[in-house]
């Protein structure tokens, strides 16, 4: 089933996906608002990309805002979701998807670099569910994960170790934050390419999953919505991945 065969289910929620106007962000906010949720779309340095697709959302109907911070700077994650809020109302949905992937070895990496990326990549998810939490009222987090959490991305270090940190979050968030707030992940596999990467890279990684084959941005919108829409999951993760995370491999 399409992302985009149900509308309207999501009519009076509204929610805020951070990295919204680009990549898997962009699809996921756009599945949203197909869905019937209005939307606002968190964005660092894309400023044009973002205030671009709430137009797009405005045109077609629905409600949409852009609103900008930058994550890693861990003193201002609050204020970002109180501006969501001025802007939008209370956020019913939160998509923690914004994230750094730096290249870093464990023998090498700064402790800057660790810190960035854990700012980023875990903090952040975890200040603004915090934030959604305060609020007291019922909702849904989705945390965006990585398939390499089972096994080992020796080429992204600090990257890995801040998505192990989000993956221990999600499944502690789900115990603090129930019976109000359900949180779940998704964790992508072979979908799009890194930046500097082509369709070629995707290609070859193709082999490296049991279904031989690269998923598409549609697969992590319907998982996304399945997680927003199923009343009786929590604390899951989704691996979107072809089966790659059974293999266990080590990377780089």
């Amino acid at each position: 089933m399409s992302a985009r065969d149900e509308s309207n289910q999501l009519s009076g929620h509204t929610a805020l996906i951070t990295g919204g106007a680009q990549r898997i962000g962009k699809a996921v906010t756009q599945a949203l608002a197909q869905a019937g949720a209005d939307v606002v779309i968190h964005y660092n340095q894309s400023a044009a990309a973002a205030e671009s697709l709430a137009n797009d959302i405005r045109g077609a109907g629905g409600q949409a805002w852009s609103v900008g911070g930058d994550l890693s700077d861990s003193s201002s994650v609050p204020a970002l979701f109180e501006t969501a809020v001025a802007k939008a109302g209370p956020i019913s949905i939160l998509i923690n998807n914004a994230s750094i992937f730096p290249a870093s070895r464990l023998t090498s990496f700064s402790p800057k670099q660790l810190q960035e990326n854990i700012n980023v990549n875990a903090l952040a998810p975890l200040l603004l569910s915090r934030a959604m939490a305060n609020q007291k009222l019922p909702g849904h987090i989705v945390n965006f994960l990585d398939t390499r959490v089972v096994s080992y991305d020796a080429e992204h270090a600090a990257y890995h170790i801040s998505k192990r940190m989000l993956h221990t979050l999600t499944r502690m968030m789900a115990l603090e934050f129930a019976p109000r707030i359900r949180v779940n992940a998704v964790a992508p596999g072979v979908i799009l390419p890194p930046p500097g990467k082509d369709e070629a890279y995707l290609n070859e990684l193709a082999k490296t999953n049991p279904l031989q084959t690269v998923g598409a941005l549609d697969d992590i919108a319907s998982s996304v919505l399945f997680l927003i829409r199923t009343g009786f999951i929590t604390g899951q993760i989704i691996y979107v991945d072809g089966g790659r995370h059974m293999r266990g491999a080590t990377y780089g």
